[in-house]
């Protein structure tokens, strides 16, 4: 089971992350070490759901490691890919991957979605760049970044809806 206390935590603290990432487009580091101290607190309150563990520990770590290749390639934001990392260290492990799946929509939905618009907003740009050939033009109106931390809230509260059962409320 998910505690609700935790439930209601994490979508509070996702509520004013995003709302701060969509304003700033930046993710302060201080929720990093927020989530790292709530899962210290939560290994002694809840020791059956939240432990030290390896298996506990590999999507966040996974989320470090990938983030930082996206980070490289200029896909997703540093601050999002450690606040990732430290919000699965909230997430129970046996709905870290649940939750994944659903991120993972999310992420497609909204990201599909932004591109379409994106598309449809600059087609006379795109059409005009491409007749020209000029490839870095296309590239520019689509290589932009979006806020990542509201997608995590969307999935978040999907995954809450569609889990209720599990969170007992």
């Amino acid at each position: 089971m998910l505690p609700l206390i935790v439930f209601i935590f994490i979508s509070i603290q996702l509520l004013v992350v995003a709302y701060i990432d969509f304003k700033t487009r930046k993710i302060s580091n201080i929720w990093i070490l927020i989530n790292f101290l709530f899962f210290c607190v939560l290994t002694f309150l809840y020791p059956h759901t939240y432990f030290w563990n390896l298996n506990a520990l590999l999507f966040p770590a996974a989320f470090l490691l990938v983030g930082f290749g996206l980070f490289i390639m200029n896909i997703m934001g540093g601050g999002d890919s450690k606040y990732l990392a430290s919000f699965y260290l909230l997430v129970p492990l046996a709905f870290q991957e649940t939750v994944f799946v659903y991120l993972l929509y999310t992420t497609v939905i909204v990201g599909s979605s932004l591109l379409l618009f994106n598309a449809l907003k600059n087609f006379d740009n795109i059409i005009l760049l491409i007749k020209i050939g000029d490839v870095n033009g296309v590239k520019k109106i689509f290589g932009k970044k979006f806020t990542y931390a509201p997608v995590i809230f969307i999935a978040w509260m999907w995954f809450g809806w569609q889990n209720r059962l599990i969170i007992n409320y």
